[in-house]
């Protein structure tokens, strides 16, 4: 591995100071695909600039969606129909490991007018689609696996999709369930969709009903099982912001509460829509002092404490209180994570892993891990299997002076490309 591959951490035991986060993800990638398929224009301001969004941007080009960067943010000139392929010849898409852009396209193009091709990289076709594909087909989709049954790459034969009900397992994602939520006001009738299953990060399912409100489709959750999306036509919204990524804050905040703070994050508040945000409840509960503001959250350090939580309805963060786990007072127990399998990489192994070489105890549960911290932790280098939640959430471990050195640091361009100018500028 060469030098550049690597970055080196030794970082004092005070940090403070604000730092604004980038767009949220999910918020970018949801409110792109509804701006190209509704009706009008839509400027996004404080879109996220990211490997995962330029994903999303470049199929939708590839789909003759104009789009275009202004000075006040992205420009959208919506297509206000279904989704079409320039030609007759297929198109092919490769969306990387983007799941944000992987899961909602397949529901819109399985919808769309012509033939389409949707792969990606080698992690992407280890990630399971097989129950919103068997979902689609209840609804009259014509989609086939190119490979592996229930994994990209898909191709998919276009066509005009019915509405009604639909039964979906979303025990793996949630994002199956947010690309038909996307894919219902296109449907005549729209659909009700009754979930099996676990249910698992729902918070994110929320976020994709507020981002339908804005482009004028109502939707309800008559009953934690079952969501109902009527049709309408999507208008765009003109002007629409794009809040902080909540999970990137997740980082931020763990740093004010373990560098003594106060680290204050804006861009992201207590009436953020997104459900990462309950992060800042974990901390105090183990023992940091929080506070918060509409558009801002803030932590203080505190004598922190091991925290026995469920975690399934903020997956992303709960992985932030792994690495808070080797600085606190007895063990720390993550549930309700079982889908950390099939994210970017096996999450649950990774975590143990990486844990393990700063010294923890780590045991790995079917649901998540127990963390009991070292005396002292250990010098490590740190493998980030191409995940950029990794390599952020492992920077913190640096924190006193180990010398952690992090792997592939460029990974986090995936939503946070100047993560590690923004964390490094924090220590005195």
């Amino acid at each position: 591995m060469s030098p550049v591959d690597l970055l080196p951490l030794h970082l004092g035991s005070k940090a403070q100071g604000t730092v604004r986060v980038p767009g949220s993800k999910s918020l970018s990638n949801r409110l792109l695909l509804l701006a190209a398929v509704a009706s009008g224009e839509t400027t996004l301001t404080h879109l996220l600039d990211s490997d995962d969004i330029q994903r999303m941007r470049d199929a939708l080009a590839a789909l003759g969606v104009e789009t275009e960067s202004r000075e006040a943010g992205l420009w959208v000139r919506g297509a206000g129909r279904r989704l079409r392929a320039p030609s007759a010849e297929a198109l092919h898409l490769h969306l990387g490991n983007a799941g944000t852009a992987m899961r909602p396209l397949t529901a819109l193009l399985a919808h769309g007018e012509g033939t389409f091709i949707l792969d990606g990289d080698p992690r992407m076709r280890e990630r399971p689609l097989g129950p919103l594909v068997d979902a689609l087909r209840t609804l009259g989709a014509d989609i086939t696996y190119l490979g592996t049954e229930g994994y990209p790459p898909l191709k998919i034969e276009g066509r005009p999709l019915a509405g009604g009900a639909v039964l979906i397992d979303g025990t793996l994602s949630s994002q199956f369930v947010t690309a038909l939520m996307m894919l219902a006001p296109q449907l005549p009738g729209g659909l009700t969709i009754h979930r099996e299953g676990e249910l698992v990060s729902d918070p994110y399912l929320e976020i994709t009903r507020r981002c339908l409100a804005h482009f004028g489709a109502a939707s309800a959750w008559p009953e934690p099982r079952t969501l109902t999306v009527p049709e309408a036509p999507l208008v765009a919204p003109g002007y629409l912001p794009v809040e902080g990524d909540a999970s990137s804050a997740s980082y931020f905040l763990a740093l004010g509460a373990l560098a003594g703070g106060p680290v204050r994050v804006t861009g992201v508040g207590q009436d953020s829509m997104q459900g990462d945000v309950a992060f800042l409840e974990v901390l105090a509960q183990a023992g940091a002092v929080t506070r918060s503001g509409p558009d801002w959250l803030e932590t203080e350090g505190g004598t922190l404490r091991g925290v026995d939580v469920d975690l399934s309805a903020i997956p992303d963060a709960a992985m932030t209180l792994g690495v808070v786990a080797l600085f606190a007072q007895g063990r720390t127990r993550i549930r309700g994570v079982a889908n950390w399998r099939v994210k970017e990489t096996d999450r649950i192994a990774a975590m143990a892993t990486e844990l393990r070489k700063l010294g923890a105890a780590v045991k790995e549960h079917s649901d998540g891990i127990t963390v009991t911290p070292p005396e002292a932790l250990r010098p490590a280098q740190i493998a980030t299997y191409d995940d950029h939640r990794i390599a952020m959430c492992f920077s913190l471990a640096a924190i006193g002076g180990t010398e952690v050195v992090i792997e592939d640091p460029a990974c986090v361009r995936k939503t946070y490309p100047a993560y590690f100018t923004d964390f490094i500028q924090l220590f005195d």
